[in-house]
């Protein structure tokens, strides 16, 4: 390691590249990251040029620097941050197992790191659709679950501890999740839990469940006009158009500039009412839709 540390120091000194620098430790991480070693190793090259390491941290945008920002930001007691970042490159990462770090398992850590920021962490290993049904990508991700329970039994917060329970049901726990929602709700009935809850039941192809799920969520938030969304395409799947275009306008109503929602409305009246104005309307709109969904809300308009 030592020798790391030297090619290190002298391509940031030297070399002028602290990036470069910063990413041949990183990659000394990510060949192993339970040895302690290279993450020491930035510690020891941020200690010997603090003012370039800093400037790589601060605008870390690629693997190495983020790498070096979740460890360092934990040796400074932010772990939030740390938490965030390790979630940021294990999405774009996931085959490399960068929670089994000794710091991430660490009471310093575990006992200090907020609810809110762990449930980002968790989010941000989904931003980048990787492929984490793997048995090797969930065993990498096991030090995150098992730190899922630490987290919100010290810091119980409902909405974070719902974003955490996506997580479970991604790498196949569905009861742990569904289980992480009931100890939500025993906290304070959000929403956002139900429509979790809602992703779990579909997920399991269960649409009566998952309907009355959104229906619990649009009791608790009437305004979202996104869960009117969410029930008006169920109802669509399940060829109760009237319902849909009811549902659909509702949430039309309760946000007019969206233009998915719109579309939405437009297709379910044309096909429960015939409307020849809303399918022209749908025609319209359709180019400005994502296309998988512009080619389901087309084919519903037109009975296919």
């Amino acid at each position: 390691m030592r020798g790391t540390l030297g090619f290190a120091q002298v391509l940031a000194h030297c070399g002028g590249s602290p990036v470069a620098a910063v990413g041949v430790i990183a990659r000394a991480v990510a060949a192993d990251p339970r040895d302690p070693g290279p993450w020491s190793a930035l510690e020891d090259l941020r200690r010997a040029l603090p003012e370039e390491v800093g400037a790589v941290v601060a605008t870390a945008n690629t693997v190495g620097p983020v790498v070096a920002r979740a460890y360092l930001s934990f040796v400074d007691g932010d772990m939030d941050e740390a938490a965030m970042s390790l979630g940021s490159v294990t999405g774009f990462q996931p085959e490399v197992p960068w929670a089994a770090a000794p710091w991430f398992g660490d009471e310093r850590f575990l006992g200090a790191v907020t609810a809110a920021a762990f449930a980002e962490g968790t989010m941000r290993i989904r931003d980048h659709d990787r492929d984490l049904q793997t048995d090797a990508v969930r065993a990498n991700l096991a030090p995150w679950l098992t730190a899922i329970d630490a987290v919100s039994g010290r810091d119980p917060d409902p909405d974070a501890m719902a974003r955490m329970a996506i997580l479970l049901r991604v790498c196949g726990r569905v009861d742990e999740s569904f289980a992480l929602c009931d100890r939500a709700d025993a906290v304070g009935r959000v929403a956002f839990t139900e429509v979790v809850r809602a992703g779990t039941w579909r997920h399991l192809g269960n649409r009566p469940e998952t309907s009355a799920a959104f229906r619990r969520a649009l009791a608790l938030d009437p305004a979202n006009w996104s869960l009117h969304l969410d029930l008006a395409d169920l109802a669509a799947e399940g060829g109760d158009f009237a319902e849909a275009a009811d549902l659909a306008t509702r949430g039309e109503e309760l946000e007019p500039d969206d233009l998915t929602m719109r579309a939405a409305a437009a297709a379910y009246r044309a096909r429960s009412t015939g409307s020849v104005a809303d399918l022209e309307t749908l025609t319209e709109l359709a180019p400005q839709i994502p296309d998988g969904y512009r080619q389901t809300l087309l084919g519903y308009a037109n009975g296919s």
